[in-house]
């Protein structure tokens, strides 16, 4: 067996895999309800390379349902909080830690800085997130990506698909959208739920950054939603 703390990994997976993994690479860009939650099941699976991205601070309103917020990291950068978590599960892990919001040329930058084995997109704003995805499927990098599960509390729900065969999920039209007039219908493996969302549970919302409307969540939908992405990582690689 290989590190104590994962040997019942490997009694599963075996250790050729368990030594594979360890040497793969993942990037896991958005670090709140759901990415929390997908690093965390990575590098507990035997990763042994990541880089986490995210801008963001916990705030109270994370409490429900963000795996970095509690009372004492209110303020922290999320980031952070999660990179320390992941290194007091593997102190090994080779971790690169990006505190910034991913769009744009930087996404291209990040994306040419190294070679990923897989990309976890649990970004939750639009233009971002399509960015990501089209420059991912373009550089030939296996990405899965999730959709939204706020408004949302049935797990029996949730499913992983094609982006082209996506319902009941706003977030997942309109990325499909924006995909298509990129050039790109399918190809994008996805989490989603085909729950018909709540529309009580939405709000418009002001100053917030690439976000018109927050959404309701219960604690348990963003960590299923994680826990989907994590599966489809260690299967896939």
């Amino acid at each position: 067996m290989s590190y104590n703390w994962n040997t019942r990994t490997e009694l599963l997976l075996g250790a050729d895999r368990m030594e594979y993994l360890s040497h793969c690479h993942v990037l896991v860009v958005g670090l709140g309800g759901v990415g929390a939650y997908a690093a965390e099941q990575i590098c507990r699976a035997g990763i042994g390379h990541m880089t986490i991205v995210d801008a963001d601070t916990v705030n109270a309103s994370n409490i429900n349902r963000q795996l970095p917020a509690l009372h004492s990291t209110i303020g922290m950068q999320k980031a952070e909080v999660v990179g320390q978590r992941l290194l007091d599960i593997n102190p090994r892990l080779k971790l690169t830690v990006l505190n910034e919001f991913l769009r744009d040329e930087r996404t291209e930058e990040v994306l040419s800085a190294t070679k990923y084995d897989f990309i976890v997109d649990a970004i939750d704003s639009l233009s971002p997130k399509v960015y990501l995805l089209y420059y991912a499927n373009r550089r030939e990098i296996p990405i899965v990506s999730s959709m939204g599960a706020g408004a949302k509390v049935d797990p029996s729900q949730v499913k992983l698909a094609d982006i082209s065969k996506t319902c009941n999920c706003a977030l997942a039209k309109a990325v499909r959208k924006r995909l298509r007039g990129l050039g790109l219908n399918k190809g994008i493996p996805v989490v989603f739920s085909t729950e018909i969302a709540n529309p009580e549970a939405v709000v418009e919302v002001e100053n917030e950054q690439c976000k018109r409307t927050t959404t309701g969540t219960v604690s348990y939908m963003p960590a299923i939603f994680g826990c989907y992405l994590a599966s489809y990582v260690i299967r896939n690689i």
